[in-house]
C-alpha cells in the first residue's frame, strides 16, 4: 500500500479501531495530522555512561545485557515490582519498575537493552528507578532512550511511547511537505526547511537541531498570525468612515461634559480620550482597543466618544454599544443616563432573552421610555416612558436614538441604523470574531448618498494584556491603556487563607455584615463534581445558608440561571436585600455593588491571576476598606507562588505579565481553544520572534498586497482563517 500525507490513519498497519478513536480525541485523522502533532517537551537521556561511572541523582542512559529479570510482590504495600539486573563491561546495576509485570514478557534474560532514567540510592545500593527501555539490535532504531526523547500530550490509552513508535516510520513522508513560506523569508530569517524542521522536532539529532526546528515551526505560526492581522488592517484602512471633527459644538459639549463630572479624569483617561477623538477626526475608520484595569474608568472614556458622535457638526451620528451580558448592558445604560442627564442626548437600551425584552430610552434632559413584556409595569421612573420594542427599533432606524446600548440583540437583522458612525464593544473577548464584525458592518450612508462608510470601532477589555500578546493577537488594533485608578480608590487587602483559618474568615465576614457590608463567595463550579475536588456554588450556598450563616440572606448566581433570574438576583444584591452572594465566574466583569467589601474565592488555584484580579475588583468600589480572601487546598509550590503574586501586586498589568510567565499565553489570552499549536502558543512570549514575523509580513504585503504572487502562502492563509478564531 502506498502511504501519502493524506492517507487516513485507519488504513495504516498496526493502528486498530481502538487507537483510531483515541487519535480522533486528539484531532488526528491522517498522516499529515500525526506529523504535525509536535512534542511539548523532551526527556534528555543523551548522556550514556558506563555503569561504574553513574552517581545518585543523575538522569542517565546505560547499555548492557539482562542477566536476570523477575516479578516480585512487596510485603507491605502489596505492590508488584519488576526487577532486572543489567551488566555492562564495567559493572552491574539493578533496574526496578513499579506495577508493570508484563515487562517480563517483553524483556528476557540475555537481551541487550538500553535503559534511561534517574539513579536513586537504596539500601541495596544504586539502582535505576522506573527507567525507559528498549531492546538493542542491528535493525532497531533508538527512539525511547539514549537521546533527546520527545514527550507528547497524551490521552487515556495513548502514550508518548506509542506515538513515538508510530510517528518515527512515517517521518520520511515529511519530504513531501510543501514549504509554503517564501524562500526569501527563509533566507532572511536563516530558517531550516519545513521537512527538516518536522523531522528534527520529533527526533532531534541534538539540542541545537531541536532549537532550529522549534524556531522554524514557531515562526510559521507567528508569521501567519501577523499576515492575517496585517491583511485585516490593510483591508480595514481601505474603508471610509464619517469624520467627526473635534471643533465647534462637539468640542464645547465634551469640555462641558468633563467639567460637570463630580471627579477629575485620570491622566490615562485624558490621554486615551484624546487618542480616540483624534481617530474619530479622520475619514479612515478607527480600530482601537481600550485596555484598562478593573475600575479604571473605561465606560466614561467610551461615553466621551459617543458624545462626540452625537454632537457631530452639522448632523449628529449614532453610536452602538454592545455588552456581553444584560447585567452589563443595563449598568452601562444607567451610567449613560446619569452622565447625559443635562444633555440633549437620547440613549436607548435594547436587550433580548427568551422570557422578556426590555427597551429603555432617555431623551433630552427629561424623557424616555421603557417596556417590560412579561411583568406588570412598575410606576414609571422619572424621565422614563413606555415604548414597545418595535417602536424603539423604528426610532433607531429613523436616527432618532443617539446612543443604543444592548447585548447581541443589536445584531438582529431588523435592527437597522440610519447613520451609525461608532461601534463600541465592551469585553470584546466574550464575543466571537463573527459577532464583532457583524455589528461593525452595519454600514451607514452619508446623507448625499454618494459614499458608503463603515463605523469607527472601539473595543474595550478589563483584562490587561501583556505586550507580546497585544502585538500578536491584537496586532491590527491601536492600543489605548488605562493604567491608573481614579482618586480615592483604596487598595484592597488580599490574603491567602490557610484551611485552618477558615472559621476565622467566616467570623470576619459576619462582622463585616454586622457593619452593614456585603460579601461575594466565588466557586469554580456550579454542581458538585466527582472528578474535581473543588467546591461547587450550589454546595457552598447550601452550607453557608444552613450551617455558617443561617440568619443571613444568601443568594446564588450561576450561568445556568435564566437571564431574568440572574437579573433579579443581582438587583436584590445591589439593593442590599442579600447579605452574601455565592456565585461562579459570571460576576467576573460588569458587577458594581459599592456596598460589597469582602471577596472570598474558593478553589483559587483553578483561576488565572487575571481572572482572580477581576474578582477582586468587584469590591473596593467605595470608601469602605475592602478585603479579598483566597482559599486553596493545593500544596503545590507553583500554585502558592502564583497566588502570592496577587498579594504583592495590585496592578492588573503587572499580574498579566506574571501570569504569562507562570501559566503561559494560551490560558491567559483565552486562545487555548483558538486552534494554535503549542509551539505557537509558547512563542507568543518571544517578543523578538514576533517582531521579526511582523516585519516579514508587512514587507510581503507591501510587495504584493493580494498575495497572488505567492499562491502557496495564500492557500495557507485561507486554511488558517478557517482553523483559527481569536475570541
Amino acid at each position: 500500500m502506498s502511504i501519502t500525507l493524506n492517507t487516513p490513519l485507519k488504513t495504516i498497519p498496526r493502528i486498530g479501531p481502538v487507537y483510531i478513536e483515541k487519535l480522533k480525541k486528539l484531532g488526528l485523522k491522517n498522516v499529515r495530522d500525526l506529523l504535525f502533532y509536535f512534542p511539548f517537551r523532551y526527556d534528555d537521556f543523551s548522556e550514556i555512561l558506563p555503569i561504574d561511572k553513574i552517581e545518585e541523582g543523575q538522569v542517565v542512559s546505560v547499555r548492557g545485557k539482562i542477566i536476570d529479570i523477575r516479578n516480585v510482590r512487596t510485603k507491605f504495600k502489596r505492590m508488584n515490582l519488576t526487577e532486572a539486573l543489567i551488566e555492562d563491561e564495567s559493572n552491574c546495576i539493578k533496574a526496578v519498575w513499579f506495577n508493570q509485570p508484563f515487562l517480563t514478557r517483553n524483556l528476557v534474560k540475555g537481551m541487550n537493552v538500553s535503559l534511561s532514567g534517574k539513579v536513586v540510592y537504596t539500601r541495596d545500593g544504586l539502582q535505576l528507578s522506573n527507567p525507559a527501555y528498549e531492546i538493542l539490535g542491528s535493525d532497531r532504531e533508538i527512539m525511547h532512550t539514549a537521546r533527546l526523547v520527545p514527550v507528547y500530550h497524551e490521552t487515556e490509552g495513548l502514550s508518548s511511547r506509542w506515538l513515538r513508535l508510530h510517528i518515527k516510520p512515517l517521518l520520511k513522508l515529511a519530504d513531501e511537505l510543501d514549504d509554503w513560506l517564501p524562500a526569501e523569508i527563509r533566507k532572511n530569517q536563516n530558517l531550516v526547511s519545513l521537512s527538516e524542521a518536522v523531522k528534527e522536532i520529533h527526533f532531534p539529532t541534538n539540542e541545537n537541531k531541536a532549537t532550529q526546528a522549534k524556531r522554524r515551526l514557531a515562526f510559521n505560526e507567528l508569521f501567519i498570525i501577523q499576515l492575517f492581522i496585517q491583511k485585516q488592517r490593510k483591508n480595514w484602512q481601505k474603508n471610509k468612515a464619517v469624520q467627526i471633527e473635534f471643533k465647534g459644538e462637539t468640542e464645547e459639549k465634551i469640555k462641558q461634559f468633563i467639567a460637570n463630572l463630580p471627579f477629575k479624569l485620570t491622566d490615562a483617561q485624558r490621554v486615551s480620550a484624546w487618542q480616540i477623538l483624534k481617530d474619530l477626526d479622520k475619514s479612515e475608520p478607527m480600530n482601537r482597543l481600550l485596555e484598562g484595569d478593573v475600575g479604571s474608568g473605561k465606560t466614561l472614556v467610551a461615553l466621551i466618544a459617543a458624545l462626540a458622535a452625537a454632537k457631530k457638526q452639522g448632523s449628529g451620528c449614532q453610536t452602538a454599544i454592545m455588552a456581553p451580558t444584560e447585567i452589563l448592558a443595563r449598568q452601562h445604560f444607567e451610567e449613560a443616563k446619569e452622565r447625559f442627564e443635562n444633555f440633549e442626548i437620547k440613549v436607548g437600551l435594547l436587550t433580548a432573552s427568551e422570557s422578556k425584552v426590555k427597551i429603555s430610552l432617555l431623551g433630552g434632559a427629561r424623557g424616555g421610555l421603557e417596556t417590560n413584556l412579561t411583568h406588570p409595569q412598575p410606576p414609571p421612573e422619572r424621565g422614563v416612558k413606555k415604548l414597545k420594542k418595535s417602536e424603539l427599533i423604528e426610532e433607531i432606524k429613523n436616527g432618532e436614538i443617539d446612543i443604543v446600548i444592548g447585548t447581541h440583540a443589536l445584531l438582529q437583522e431588523k435592527v437597522e441604523f440610519k447613520n451609525l458612525a461608532l461601534v463600541i464593544i465592551d469585553e470584546q473577548h466574550r464575543f466571537g470574531i463573527e459577532q464583532r464584525s457583524e455589528l461593525q458592518q452595519k454600514v451607514t450612508k452619508i446623507k448625499d448618498g454618494l459614499e458608503t462608510t463603515v463605523p469607527h470601532l472601539l473595543t474595550m477589555t478589563a483584562t490587561p494584556i501583556p505586550r507580546t500578546l497585544a502585538l500578536s493577537v491584537y496586532g491590527d488594533l491601536d492600543l489605548s491603556i488605562l493604567d491608573e485608578m481614579p482618586q480615592g480608590r483604596r487598595e484592597i487587602i488580599t490574603k491567602l487563607v490557610a484551611p485552618a483559618n477558615r472559621e476565622k474568615a467566616y467570623q470576619f465576614i459576619g462582622e463585616q455584615i454586622k457593619k452593614g457590608r456585603q460579601a461575594f463567595v466565588i466557586c469554580p463550579l456550579i454542581d458538585e463534581s466527582d472528578k474535581l475536588e473543588v467546591k461547587s456554588a450550589i454546595q457552598e450556598h447550601e452550607k453557608l445558608s444552613r450551617k455558617i450563616f443561617p440568619n443571613l440572606k444568601i443568594g446564588l448566581l450561576h450561568g445556568k440561571l435564566k437571564p431574568k433570574e440572574k437579573e433579579a438576583m443581582m438587583k436584590e444584591f445591589g439593593e442590599g436585600k442579600i447579605n452574601i452572594l455565592v456565585s461562579t465566574s459570571v460576576v467576573e466583569v460588569g458587577i458594581d455593588v459599592p456596598n460589597a467589601s469582602v471577596m472570598m474565592i474558593e478553589g483559587s488555584e483553578r483561576f488565572g491571576l487575571a481572572q482572580l484580579h477581576q474578582f477582586r475588583g468587584r469590591v473596593g468600589r467605595s470608601e469602605f476598606r475592602s478585603f479579598c480572601f483566597l482559599f486553596t487546598d493545593s500544596t503545590a509550590q507553583k500554585t502558592h507562588r502564583r497566588l502570592k503574586a496577587l498579594l504583592k501586586n495590585s496592578s492588573g498589568f503587572e499580574l498579566a505579565e506574571q501570569d504569562l510567565k507562570i501559566r503561559g499565553p494560551g490560558e491567559l489570552a483565552g486562545v487555548r481553544q483558538s486552534g494554535l499549536p503549542d509551539l505557537a502558543m509558547a512563542s507568543l512570549s518571544d517578543v523578538e520572534l514576533i517582531k521579526q514575523a511582523r516585519s516579514e509580513a508587512t514587507l510581503i504585503l507591501n510587495k504584493n498586497a493580494d498575495l497572488k504572487a505567492y499562491p502557496k502562502l495564500l492557500s495557507k492563509l485561507e486554511s488558517f482563517r478557517e482553523r483559527v478564531h481569536f475570541e
